[in-house]
């Protein structure tokens, strides 16, 4: 009886690589947002990672049957990669507190100084 060898092909199959693609997403912080949103106006960022944000707002004073001009201003957290200077106009949202002061993050910046 004659046996037949079946030869098995000795070519080597290169699986597809998948490059992983890290998109650098500047405007998308790390912190779930929760809450309030403000727009407001930079007034200070020389602490590390953090801005101090200003809105004007308008509060009505019964007795006098008129509106009064009152601003607020919060801290709030710079995500990694995002530059922020003074005179920055962002959007900000409340999230869970970050520290003792900051209760807020920035979502994105809108107009630049």
């Amino acid at each position: 009886m004659a046996t037949t060898k079946i030869k098995k092909s000795t070519k080597t199959v290169k699986k597809p690589t998948v490059k992983k693609v890290v998109a650098e997403i500047k405007s998308i912080p790390d912190f779930v947002t929760r809450g309030r949103t403000f727009t407001g106006k930079v007034i200070s960022n020389k602490m590390a990672k953090t801005a101090k944000i200003q809105w004007d707002r308008r509060s009505y004073l019964y007795k006098y049957e008129r509106y009064q001009k009152k601003r607020s201003a919060v801290m709030a957290h710079i995500p990694e990669g995002m530059v922020i200077s003074i005179g920055d106009v962002v959007k900000i949202a409340e999230c869970k507190p970050i520290s003792k002061t900051k209760n807020f993050i920035i979502i994105e910046r809108i107009t630049k100084k």
